[in-house]
C-alpha cells in the first residue's frame, strides 16, 4: 500500500513568481473596473442595484434591503462572483444559426465556459429522437409533451433534479407537483454536496442548517473554518473573518491546500488595510492535514482538551445525551491512530486545541471538504460533537455553521425538495393535498443516476443545473441519461449537460426568466437562514419567449392534476403559493404577510441562543466518529507503471477554480494557485522530488474510472501526497464513491495513479 507522507506543506514551497501571495485586493478592483466601466456597466450596475438576491453563494446580498446590502443593511457587500453571474446573465440571445449548424456532435465539443458564451436561451428547443440538431418547438407543444411525458408512466419512475439558483416559490411547486403524482425523487444538487451537513446536524441538534445568523457570528472571537475556500466561492465570509480578527480573534483554518487568500485578503470593503497594506491576516493558524481525516483531527482536539481538562464536562452532561460514548472514544483512540490518520502531530494539535480554548466564544464553518468524502457525515458528527465538547453552541457568538453554495440550495430543501421530508411537513402537505403521500422512498441525485443506468427512470426534469457535469463518472452520468426516455432542461443559458446528458427519446432545453428578471415577486433563503424578498424585474432579451418557473410548473401541474385538492392552475399567482408555503413549512409563517409588509424573516427554530434543542430529549443528540482507513491502494491497482516509467498514486482533491461558480467557468486560468489554465496538477514540490517528476511537465493522471493525458503539473502549497485538479473536468478519473450516509460523492478523496 502506498501511503501519504507525514508532516505539512511548506508554504514556500511554491515559487512566488507563478502563485498569488494573497487573495483579492487589486485584481478584484480591476475586474470591477473592467466590468462596470464596460459598454454593459450601466445595464450590469441596473442589476447590481436591483432588489433581488445574489446570484452567487448563499450568503450573497441583495432582496429587500437593496443590492449591495446584507441582512443587516450594511452596504458595499457585494463580491467579484456576483459580477460574473450577472454578466453572464446579461449576455445577449444565443445566435439562432448556432443550433440551426451545429450538430450535438459538435456542441459536444464546448467546453464548460464555451458553452456559456453561448449567450442565453430565449426560445423553447427539442432534440427528437433520430434527428442531430436542436429545433425550435412551440409553447403549446412542450406543454403537451411535458405533461404526456409525466402522465403515461408509473409515479416511481418519474423524477427530478434541481439547483439552488431556483426561487422557493418554484422549489415549493416542484415538490409539490411531483408528491401529488406519488412521487419522491427529488433528487438535488444539495445531494452532491452538502447532504451530510444537513443530515449530520439533523441527527445531533434536530436541525440540518447554521445555528449561527451573521449578528451571532459578529460576537465570536474564534473561528474553526475547516474544507474550505472562502476567499474564491464565498468572498464576503471574507469581510467577517477580517473583522473578527481586526477585534483580536483567533481563525483557525484546517485544509490541505495553503490557499492564499486564508493567509492574507484584500477586500474592497476594507481599502485602507486590505488593499494599500498588502492585504489582512486571516489564518492565525493553519494546518493542512491528509485529505479525509478530518474525523482524526477533531478527535485529536477532543483528545488534547479531555487530557489538559478544557472539556466543558458539566455542559455537556447537562444539555446532552450519548456523550459518554464520546468520551470513552476519546480515552480509548491512542495518540498514534489520531496522528498516523491525519499525518498532523500531537504537538500541532495541542498547540491547537490550546488556541482554541482560549476563544470565548467560537463558530465552527466549513464547506465541501468536509462533505466531499466517503465518511462525510462523520465529519459533521465530529464537528458537532466538538461544538458542544468545548461549550460553543446554544448561545450568541458561537455554534456550527455549514457553508452552501448555490445562492438558494438551503430554501430548497426548506421548501421539501429532498428525499428526506421532515414528518411536520408531510403532514401539513397531507392535509392541503387530502390524502397520504406515497412512502416509497425517493432517488437522491446519485441513486438516480444508477436507477436511469439500469433502465428505471423515463422522465427526467431538471430545474436548473448542470446534472451531468455535477455527477462523478462522467461515462455513466452519460450513460444513464442516455437510457430515459425524455429528459427536460429548464434553464437560463446552455451548459454542457445539455449536449452530454441526452435522453433516449426527446430532450426539451425550455429558456425562463432569471431571479432579477421574473416579472413577480419570489424569495430565497441564505445559507444563515434569511428570507430575502426579489422584486419583479424585465428582460432585456426583446422578442423572447421566455417563461417563468413559476408559470411553467403550475402549467404542468393542472395538466396533471386538474382542480382538486388544488386550484393547481392558480398556482400560477406567487401570492398564492407562498400562502401555502406559510401553511406547509415549518418557521416560515412570517411568508403569509411578506407581500403586504415587504419584511424579509429570519426562519423561525435554526438559530439558537439556548442550548436547547429540537430533538426528541431536547438535548443534542453526539455519538462517537470512527476513524477512517485511508490507505491508498499501489500502482498496480491501475495496471503498474511501464519500465522506465515514473509515479506515484496520491489523493486528488477535485476542486472549482477561483474564477468559477459550480459547473460554470468564467475564467480558464487560476492565478492565485499558479495554474494557467484547466489542464493542471497542483501538487507538492517534495512530492516530484522523490519520484523524479518536474515541474511543468505532461503527465497522465489515471483514476478508477477513466483518465486524462497532457496534464501540466505544477508545483504548489499542498499536502504530500495530495494533488488537486479541477472539476468538473476531472470528475472522469472517478467512480461514484458516496457516503453510505448520505449518498454524497468522495470529490475530495480520489485515488489516482499519476505516470509520466
Amino acid at each position: 500500500m502506498a501511503s501519504e507522507e507525514s508532516g505539512r506543506s511548506d508554504p514556500a514551497a511554491s515559487p512566488a513568481s507563478e502563485t498569488s501571495t494573497r487573495g483579492g485586493g487589486w485584481s478584484v478592483i480591476d475586474a470591477w473596473a473592467r466590468a462596470t466601466l464596460s459598454t454593459g456597466g450601466p445595464r450590469l450596475w441596473q442589476t447590481l442595484n436591483h432588489k433581488s438576491a445574489c446570484l452567487s453563494c448563499a450568503w450573497g446580498t441583495g432582496g429587500q434591503n437593496g443590492g449591495f446590502r446584507d441582512e443587516l443593511g450594511e452596504p458595499l457587500q457585494r463580491c467579484l462572483k456576483s459580477v460574473e453571474a450577472i454578466q453572464a446573465e446579461l449576455q445577449p440571445a444565443v445566435d439562432p444559426s448556432v443550433f440551426a449548424g451545429l450538430s450535438v456532435a459538435e456542441l459536444q465539443q464546448l467546453s464548460s465556459s464555451e458553452c456559456d458564451r453561448l449567450g442565453r436561451l430565449d426560445r423553447p428547443l427539442i432534440l427528437r429522437e433520430g434527428t442531430d440538431h436542436y429545433a425550435p418547438i412551440g409553447w403549446s407543444e412542450v406543454h403537451d409533451l411535458v405533461a404526456e411525458a409525466f402522465r403515461t408512466p408509473p409515479p416511481e419512475r418519474v423524477a427530478s433534479y434541481s439547483s439552488g439558483r431556483s426561487s422557493n416559490e418554484a422549489a415549493f411547486l416542484l415538490q409539490l407537483l411531483l408528491r401529488a403524482l406519488g412521487s419522491n425523487n427529488l433528487a438535488d444538487c444539495s445531494d452532491l454536496c452538502h447532504a451530510p451537513s444537513t443530515i449530520g446536524l439533523r441527527r445531533v441538534f434536530g436541525n440540518g442548517t447554521s445555528m449561527v445568523n451573521l449578528e451571532s457570528l459578529r460576537h465570536a472571537d474564534g473561528v474553526v473554518l475547516l474544507g474550505s475556500n472562502a476567499p474564491a466561492n464565498h468572498p464576503r465570509l471574507m469581510n467577517e473573518l477580517i473583522r473578527l480578527r481586526q477585534r483580536g480573534g483567533t481563525v483557525i483554518v484546517i485544509n490541505p491546500v495553503l490557499e492564499a487568500g486564508l493567509l492574507r485578503f484584500g477586500s474592497p470593503a476594507f481599502p485602507i488595510r486590505s488593499m494599500l497594506a498588502g492585504g489582512s491576516e486571516i489564518a492565525s493558524l493553519f494546518l493542512q492535514p491528509i485529505p479525509g481525516s478530518d474525523t482524526a483531527v477533531l478527535l485529536g482536539l477532543q483528545k488534547a482538551l479531555f487530557e489538559c481538562g478544557a472539556i466543558q464536562l458539566d455542559f455537556v452532561k447537562a444539555h446532552s445525551d450519548g456523550w459518554s460514548d464520546v468520551i470513552a472514544q476519546i480515552e480509548a483512540t491512542s495518540w498514534e491512530a489520531i496522528t498516523s490518520c491525519c499525518g498532523l502531530s500531537r504537538e500541532e494539535l495541542e498547540y491547537t486545541a490550546a488556541r482554541l480554548h482560549d476563544c470565548r466564544a467560537v463558530v465552527f464553518a466549513w464547506a465541501m471538504g468536509i462533505t466531499h468524502h466517503a465518511n462525510g457525515t462523520d465529519n459533521v458528527q465530529a464537528i458537532a460533537n466538538t461544538a458542544m465538547l468545548t461549550g460553543n453552541v446554544g448561545r450568541i457568538g458561537a455554534g456550527t455553521m455549514p457553508i452552501r453554495g448555490h445562492s438558494n440550495v438551503q430554501g430548497f430543501g426548506s421548501m421539501g425538495v429532498s428525499v428526506h421530508l421532515r414528518e411536520p411537513m408531510r403532514i401539513a402537505l397531507e392535509q392541503l393535498v387530502g390524502r397520504p403521500l406515497s412512502r416509497t422512498p425517493g432517488y437522491d441525485a446519485r441513486a438516480l443516476i444508477e436507477a436511469a443506468e439500469c433502465g428505471c427512470v423515463d422522465t427526467l426534469l431538471c430545474l436548473g443545473g448542470n446534472f451531468f457535469g455535477a455527477n462523478p463518472d462522467s461515462a455513466q452520468a452519460r450513460r444513464a441519461l442516455g437510457r430515459i426516455d425524455t429528459v427536460v432542461y429548464v434553464a437560463t443559458k446552455p451548459n454542457t449537460g445539455h449536449f452530454h446528458g441526452l435522453a433516449a427519446r426527446q430532450t426539451l432545453l425550455l429558456p425562463v426568466f432569471n431571479r432579477f428578471e421574473t416579472p413577480h415577486r419570489t424569495t430565497v433563503e441564505s445559507g444563515n437562514n434569511w428570507v430575502r424578498f426579489n422584486e419583479a424585474g424585465t428582460t432585456h432579451l426583446r422578442g423572447s419567449e421566455l417563461i417563468s418557473e413559476v408559470e411553467l410548473l403550475a402549467e404542468l401541474a393542472h395538466r396533471l392534476h386538474g382542480t382538486q385538492p388544488i386550484a393547481w392552475r392558480r398556482l400560477q399567482d406567487p401570492v398564492y403559493v407562498r400562502e401555502l408555503i406559510a401553511r406547509t413549512v415549518p418557521g416560515y409563517e412570517a411568508m403569509a404577510g411578506i407581500d403586504t409588509s415587504k419584511q424579509e424573516f429570519e426562519v423561525s427554530g435554526r438559530v439558537f441562543q439556548e442550548p436547547h434543542f429540537p430533538t426528541a430529549t431536547g438535548r443534542a443528540q453526539l455519538a462517537a466518529t470512527p476513524l477512517p482507513d485511508l490507505d491508498l491502494p499501489g500502482p498496480e491497482h491501475f495496471g503498474g507503471l511501464a519500465q522506465g516509467e515514473r509515479g506515484l498514486v496520491i489523493s486528488l482533491i477535485t476542486a472549482r477554480s477561483y474564477g468559477q461558480h459550480n459547473t460554470v467557468v468564467y475564467k480558464l486560468g487560476d492565478r492565485d494557485r499558479g495554474m494557467p489554465h484547466r489542464n493542471t496538477l497542483l501538487i507538492n514540490p517534495e512530492d516530484l522530488t522523490r519520484t523524479g517528476l518536474v515541474a511543468h511537465q505532461r503527465v497522465t493522471v489515471q483514476g478508477e474510472a477513466g483518465s486524462l493525458e497532457q496534464i501540466e503539473l505544477i508545483p504548489g502549497s499542498i499536502r504530500r501526497g495530495a494533488g488537486l485538479m479541477f472539476y468538473p473536468e476531472a470528475n472522469v478519473l472517478m467512480r461514484g464513491v458516496r457516503d453510505p450516509q448520505s449518498g454524497t460523492p468522495a470529490f475530495k478523496r480520489v485515488p489516482v495513479l499519476v505516470r509520466g
